[in-house]
């Protein structure tokens, strides 16, 4: 095997590819729509709380709960009690005079009724909640004073109670518990790393196909071993990849950085509820805006985990792609490296909630699975070195069986034309000599 070659195929295919405007296109435009999919539900639920008004009419048949829930409004939610028919209302509803009307039955007192809410488009979701949670304070609260409690207790029952978590650390006694924000950063990276190999497994797989398809290959193969184009090819896109990588997590870091001096010229201190002169980090807090700090050894495993997954994936991808003529014969074999790579995300939630069960543990252990899942873990617990040291080699181990096989199976695909092989036969292929 000549390094010297490797070198030589994953130069050229890392600089072909980077230097292509399909390249540059999505190293700048990813980013843009991440952005647009993450800003732009939050800033249309923001302006239409600003301009959202509802105005619900108030059918109150106890005779007792009108008043007191108009005093529940605002935020956007308007009470009108009115002692019009039922018939008056609803087409005072119909006409637009009200978004909806709020019928509360005298049985609601006693526990037997409900509370129903009538309107012509529904409503959505926030108003019904909103208008639920509304209802049961003010009823909860009748229910009490009915019973004798005093003002005292009403007070008590309707005053909210905070709750701090704080993490142990030997080496600082407690720190902040920033559980949510790590468990969305390894979501993030796991689905990052399952989308990455997918992405880029998908571009080895088609840049064999077309030199296949061209009989390129046999004009290369005719000056290096088929081993060694096939790690030049893998290894090149990987490093195609990590580029591509590192570049967004620069933008998204610098992305951050910017959201103060953002806030600083579109906002004014106090309309953040900021001091006035406040810095722009202190209107980033004041926004409720946290920027987590990630820790540097969470961004080390993340790269060598992502770049064993890639090259254990990619090798079977090429592998497949050596196979066949044409991409859509592929999709019949992609099955057997398809599965492995989406079980990992069916475990995703059961993780998040229980990262040190043994399940957790077990699964994140697993070659196939532990790009996905270890990095996750990591993120979201203190996972113990030797478990993380342990799934790292075992990647490491399964890349370098999967890549001697896949190397078997390539030597023999590239060169072989005609009628689609199956799984059986292209498992025959990695047993020749």
């Amino acid at each position: 095997m000549s390094f010297h070659k490797i070198w030589l195929i994953l130069r050229s295919e890392f600089w072909r590819r980077v230097r292509s405007k399909a390249f540059v296109l999505a190293t700048l435009l990813v980013p843009f729509g991440a952005v647009l999919l993450f800003a732009a539900p939050a800033l249309f639920g923001y302006l239409a709380d600003q301009t959202d008004e509802q105005t619900v009419a108030v059918v109150d048949e106890t005779g007792r709960l009108a008043d007191s829930l108009t005093a529940t409004g605002g935020e956007g939610l308007t009470f009108r009690p009115v002692e019009a028919p039922t018939d008056s209302v609803r087409r005072a509803v119909r006409d637009g005079r009200y978004d909806g009307y709020l019928r509360l039955p005298a049985s609601l007192l006693d526990g037997t009724g409900e509370a129903t809410y009538y309107s012509v488009e529904g409503g959505g979701l926030t108003l019904r909640s909103d208008l639920d949670a509304r209802v049961n304070r003010v009823v909860r609260r009748h229910r009490l004073a009915t019973a004798g409690a005093s003002a005292d207790v009403l007070s008590i029952v309707d005053s909210d109670v905070g709750l701090a978590t704080r993490k142990l650390s030997e080496e600082e006694g407690t720190t902040d518990d920033s559980t949510l924000a790590y468990t969305a950063i390894g979501y993030v990276m796991a689905f990052a790393i399952y989308f990455a190999v997918f992405f880029y497994g998908q571009y080895v797989m088609q840049g064999v196909i077309e030199e296949k398809s061209s009989r390129v290959v046999e004009v290369i193969v005719s000056s290096v071993r088929p081993f060694e184009l096939l790690m030049g090819k893998v290894l090149g896109i990987g490093a195609m990849g990590l580029t591509q990588m590192v570049t967004w997590a620069a933008l998204a870091t610098g992305g951050m950085a910017a959201i103060g001096p953002a806030l600083a010229l579109f906002f004014a201190p106090s309309d953040l509820g900021a001091s006035p002169g406040a810095s722009p980090d202190a209107m980033r807090e004041a926004a409720g805006i946290s920027v987590p700090t990630i820790p540097l050894d969470l961004v080390v495993w993340f790269i060598l985990f992502f770049v064993g997954g890639f090259l254990l994936y990619a090798s079977l991808f090429a592998a497949v792609g050596s196979a066949v003529e044409q991409q859509q014969d592929a999709q019949n074999l992609l099955l057997p490296v398809m599965t492995p790579l989406i079980l990992p995300i069916l475990f995703l939630i059961f993780v998040i909630e229980s990262p040190n069960a043994t399940v957790s543990i077990v699964t994140s252990i697993i070659p196939f699975f532990s790009p996905i899942l270890m990095v996750l873990r990591l993120a979201i617990t203190s996972v113990p070195l030797w478990e993380v040291a342990t799934a790292f080699v075992l990647l490491v181990g399964t890349f370098v069986g999967m890549i001697w096989v896949a190397g078997r199976i390539y030597r023999v695909g590239i060169l072989s034309y005609g009628k689609t092989p199956g799984l059986r036969e292209i498992a025959r292929w990695a047993t020749y000599r």
